[in-house]
């Protein structure tokens, strides 16, 4: 079984599909030619399932890094004979439009080795196992390239040299000395297409300049954050990025499917679709930390996939990358799990439940993002508007709620604040949404709406805003009130809840639970770990109350838990400390993005305001 601690991967990515590459240089996670994909190496979730290593024999150090403002990966290899330096990345191809990075990516993973000082012998393990582990393929020499023929696809290994495997697995030891460079490039392709020409070595080295070449443009045409965490900011925008499918505008949840929530435990899920929800989230976080100009994309796609959604059929919350509406949830036998936590699973469940806060999600993208968006589209102007009219129509309803429940469908007080969201975020933008006419719904359903939180929300004896109503539990998505404008941040029952989340759902870490698993409300057995997320909420709240001090300080401890090269998953072991959940988590990094910026804002704020009443008092003098 995988042993690896999960924050030890890297992420690489296309825009199309995403690795995962180890300290130690394995590649033990890729799906081509999309994140849904079946993956032609897991051996993060079992032995199984295939890996690509490339790692010096006997004791080494290593040290790894992004290259400044790519997704483009170097690892230093140090030991008592001298220092190699591997670069990988998956190939973006050309465009000549920034906006549409990975557009013409060939699918293909590039991996460089160079000898910076003295000798080194290194072993080259090849060994894809295709369809999640299911397949050993059959390897045949062409030319300066190894062909893996097996399932539904092909992969074509260029090497520097003509190379023989066995028994579907190429092992061989390679030698470099000062000054040596040695290149790799796997090609995938379908069935249905020719088998791509091997990649001589210079062709490589070049693709992998024109990958770094293409992230600098990218990043030079959308990153201009100048706010506190600069840096950690900025990369998250990246990994946001990466996490989007450039062929629709869709947005993936996670990298990865089954990485758990608990070593051993069975909330193993698969994020590699785009949840409505997540998706929208992350177009608001890159407002922040990158320029937006893929907004219009997205809501193209989701406006395609949910075509026939309304105020009488609710929103499906999750699609696959292509608009796909069947997700359906299968169990992978093959695979032991990453630490023997099973069951590893595809497809997710939860992709027809009902979840009514996903037009408050996206009506406040749609808001936040207005001036990206301009003159709307007809098409995507009334899905926008029938999204509201959904809100107004369905907020009386139960549902399954933001943490996708498993047990018993509640009033949850989240969706209920969404759906108010979405109403007003319809009649802020009715003019642009040229539904001016139904202004007048919509305000009545959105008072009705706040009422109902205000009234059924909050419960005096516990003095909080509590998970659903009637509820005496508490769940850390209360604190998204201020942050979507319902309450201000200072509001007495905003200051108490966030007092009754600090004393209730903060563990010993400092770090914040969505809710306490034991009431049973999701259904499921076994614990869980702090939710990154939630810990960000607690910071951005924080500020928006005035307690911009201990905003940072909760800032920086969920930042502590970023690893080496800036990479956060769902949750963090309460018990461990380590990295937990689907890996990298768009959650996260969004949470890092929005908290960042609302410390920024009240600190501005904060300062405009000493500064007006050292004005004041000069005036009045």
């Amino acid at each position: 079984m995988s042993t690896l601690p999960i924050s030890d991967y890297a992420l690489l990515s296309d825009r199309h599909s995403v690795a995962l590459v180890s300290r130690g240089g394995s590649v033990d996670w890729l799906c081509f030619p999309r994140f849904d994909s079946n993956s032609v190496f897991a051996a993060i979730l079992g032995e199984g399932g295939g890996n690509w290593s490339i790692h010096p024999q006997g004791p080494c150090a290593s040290s790894r890094r992004y290259l400044d403002g790519t997704m483009v990966l170097e690892t230093t290899f140090r030991t008592d004979s001298g220092e190699v330096t591997l670069t990988d990345a998956m190939e973006v191809g050309e465009t000549p439009d920034p906006h549409r990075l990975g557009e013409g990516a060939p699918h293909a993973l590039l991996r460089s080795l160079t000898c910076t000082s003295g000798s080194m012998s290194l072993d080259l393990c090849f060994k894809p196992r295709p369809e999640y582990g299911l397949i050993v393929p059959v390897m045949t020499s062409i030319g300066s390239g190894i062909l893996a023929s097996g399932g539904s696809g092909r992969l074509l290994l260029s090497c520097p040299e003509v190379l023989h495997a066995e028994a579907g697995e190429l092992n061989v030891t390679l030698e470099l000395h000062e000054g040596e460079s040695l290149n790799f490039a796997l090609q995938y392709s379908s069935l249905a297409d020719a088998v791509p020409s091997a990649h001589s070595q210079s062709q490589t080295q070049q693709s992998l300049l024109k990958t770094v070449a293409a992230w600098h443009e990218w990043t030079a045409d959308h990153q201009s954050y100048e706010g506190p965490w600069r840096d950690l900011v900025l990369h998250s925008g990246r990994v946001l990025q990466a996490l989007s499918y450039q062929p629709t505008g869709a947005i993936v949840a996670a990298a990865t499917t089954s990485l758990p929530e608990l070593e051993g435990g069975e909330r193993n899920w698969d994020y590699r679709y785009s949840w409505v929800r997540d998706a929208s989230f992350t177009l608001q976080a890159l407002w922040v930390a990158a320029c937006p100009e893929e907004a219009e994309a997205f809501f193209a796609f989701v406006t395609a996939a949910a075509a026939h959604s309304g105020p009488s059929h609710p929103l499906q919350i999750m699609f696959g990358v292509g608009g796909e509406h069947d997700l359906t949830e299968r169990v992978l036998p093959q695979l032991a799990g990453w630490r023997d936590s099973r069951p590893v699973r595809v497809g997710n469940g939860a992709w027809n439940q009902t979840q009514l806060d996903v037009y408050g999600e996206i009506l406040d993208a749609a808001f936040r993002l207005r001036d990206q968006l301009g003159d709307i589209p007809p098409e995507i102007r009334g899905f926008l508007a029938n999204l509201a009219d959904a809100a107004a129509t369905q907020w009386r309803q139960t549902d399954n709620g933001i943490w996708e429940i498993r047990g018993e469908p509640q009033h949850f007080l989240y969706s209920k604040l969404m759906c108010w969201v979405a109403l007003d975020r319809a009649i802020k933008m009715a003019e642009q949404l040229q539904a001016q006419d139904r202004v007048q719904r919509w305000s009545a359903a959105a008072e009705e709406v706040r009422t109902a939180i205000l009234e059924q929300g909050w419960n005096p004896k516990v003095g909080a805003f509590t998970q659903h109503f009637g509820s005496d539990s508490l769940d850390a998505a209360a604190l998204m009130l201020p942050i979507v404008g319902f309450l201000p941040g200072t509001d007495p029952k905003i200051l108490s809840t966030i007092a009754a989340v600090e004393e209730q759902l903060v563990d010993d870490r400092g770090l914040v639970l969505r809710y306490r698993t034991q009431t049973g409300i999701d259904g499921l057995p076994g614990e869980e770990g702090s939710f990154l997320l939630c810990t960000f909420w607690l910071a951005e709240t924080l500020a928006m109350a005035g307690r911009t001090a201990d905003a940072r300080e909760v800032f920086e401890r969920a930042a502590r838990y970023l690893s080496d090269v800036g990479l956060l998953a769902e949750e963090i072991d309460t018990e461990t400390g380590q990295q937990m959940g689907n890996f990298p988590q768009a959650f996260s990094h969004i949470g890092l993005i929005n908290a960042a910026w609302a410390i920024q804002q009240a600190a501005q704020n904060q300062l405009h305001d000493e500064q007006q009443t050292i004005l004041d008092n000069v005036m009045q003098d």
